[in-house]
């Protein structure tokens, strides 16, 4: 009863902060602006189901795709016996799930085994690669750099080495349980008469006797590995959400909200409010609709001016670098990174939690309480030196390069566009040759500096098109 009671405790104190933790990330992603993201449920769950579980998109790089691949479907499957030991702590059984599903129960503790056997070999080797290796898209100034008051930059190294050691622990922490179980059943020692379920791994070290004989020690053993995997989960569980590997979780929903017919790929969004506008001046009977939460600028300037969907990316993004390896602006040596983006937005709703900022009426983001560093953090705003550049938002060529590469399905143009849309159109900050091209679409309605009726003056240069024009005229 005690143990039972301890259990308890621990698992309500582990589930508790767990979902304080995902409240608090929640209030974050709630203050970007309303997106609308509903319908297409059919091919979000096949989204879902091949991108978020299957990692289709990561196998463009076999060799990480298919260690990645091990882990994920490890993580999912072999949580259906860690839902064994929960029904086991607070019922206070053994093996309960075995003791009813049979021959079900065997293959699913041979997929378990296999799979935990997989997941030591697979961190191990990608520990080699981040350690040994070193790729190079592991790299990068946004790695070890932030100009905010959010300091996790360079913790990232150490965390994805924090992250693959606790798989391996957890994977024998859940051998050595099985191994010291099927010896002292072996040895007539067992909680139950017969022991449940087929371990061929587990089976194979059992009789070697690499635990010994002795009654005592095994179920020492046997109990530390038990306590050891369940609390380790739970410890893993409330690490995630302050890891980047929170995209364990994050990758389902939001490849479940991506751009699912919502805008063909690449295809800039306008904005309601000026479009609105343009169709009165073109149609002077128009009468402009008023808009529900209608922005108070236009494009962004924070985070509070981005969508729901943009702040959720910021969460789920793996900081794997595929987006910034394959940017061309970021290979020609401009500042650019596409991951610091993302980056940058995720600090930013971090350091708005930390010091207690709040939205006033004008959508700005100001101390909610007196607390040292408030003032500070509410001048650093997203669009400026401490977080995204003019620099490196005009690099960007818009081609959705990053967008195809990213595993997880983040949009970062829907971050990006923004922020350059307040530039032009509240700070008209832009390169000259920017301005000359707005100005000539607007008088000429192309980017050129002459007539429309003089567009077609070149073809009279040519003998065999002469007369071409008055054709096509």
């Amino acid at each position: 009863m005690l143990s039972q009671l301890l259990f308890a405790l621990l698992f309500a104190a582990g589930a508790g902060a767990f979902a304080w933790q995902i409240s608090r990330i929640r209030k974050n992603i709630n203050l970007g602006r309303p997106d609308e993201r509903s319908g297409h449920a059919k091919e979000r769950l096949r989204n879902m189901v091949l991108v978020a579980l299957g990692q289709q998109k990561m196998f463009q790089r076999w060799i990480p795709a298919t260690l990645h691949l091990i882990l994920y479907v490890s993580f999912v499957v072999i949580n259906i016996e860690v839902l064994e030991i929960v029904i086991d702590g607070l019922a206070g059984q053994h093996r309960i799930l075995g003791q009813y599903f049979g021959g079900l129960y065997d293959v699913l503790m041979v997929i378990n085994e296999c799979l935990g056997a997989l997941v030591i070999v697979a961190s191990v080797m990608l520990l080699i690669r981040r350690n040994v290796l070193k790729v190079k898209r592991f790299q990068g100034i946004e790695m070890t750099e932030s100009k905010g008051l959010i300091l996790r930059r360079n913790y990232s190294h150490l965390d994805a080495n924090i992250i693959l050691f606790t798989e391996i622990a957890l994977m024998l922490a859940l051998f050595a349980f099985n191994i010291a179980d099927i010896q002292l059943h072996a040895l007539g020692a067992g909680m139950l008469e017969t022991l449940p379920g087929v371990y061929p791994v587990s089976q194979t070290l059992a009789d070697m006797q690499i635990f010994g004989t002795n009654v005592e020690t095994l179920h020492a053993i046997e109990r530390v590995g038990w306590w050891g995997h369940i609390a380790g989960i739970l410890l893993f569980l409330n690490y995630l959400p302050i890891s980047k590997h929170f995209h364990i979780l994050m990758a389902f929903p939001n490849v479940y909200f991506s751009n699912v017919g919502i805008k063909p790929k690449g295809q800039f969004a306008n904005l309601e409010q000026v479009s609105e506008e343009i169709k009165a001046v073109v149609d002077p009977s128009y009468t402009p609709k008023e808009l529900e939460n209608a922005p108070l600028r236009f494009g962004a300037r924070d985070v509070t001016d981005l969508s729901w969907k943009s702040l959720m990316d910021s969460y789920t993004c793996t900081e794997c670098g595929r987006c910034t390896s394959v940017c061309p602006a970021n290979t020609t040596g401009k500042k650019l990174s596409p991951r610091k983006i993302v980056m940058d937005v995720r600090d930013r709703l971090e350091e708005i939690q930390k010091f207690g900022l709040i939205k006033n009426e004008q959508g700005e983001m100001i101390p909610g309480k007196e607390v040292a560093g408030a003032e500070e953090a509410a001048a650093h705003l997203l669009l400026s030196d401490h977080y995204i550049s003019e620099e490196e938002l005009r690099a960007c060529t818009t081609c959705n390069a990053c967008v195809e590469a990213c595993p997880v399905n983040i949009d970062h143009l829907d971050i990006i566009l923004p922020l350059r849309q307040y530039l032009v159109m509240e700070e008209s900050s832009m390169p000259d040759e920017w301005g000359i091209m707005f100005s000539n679409v607007e008088n000429n309605g192309a980017p050129w500096a002459m007539a429309s009726a003089d567009r077609f003056n070149w073809a009279s240069e040519i003998p065999s098109l002469e007369g071409s024009s008055e054709k096509v005229e």
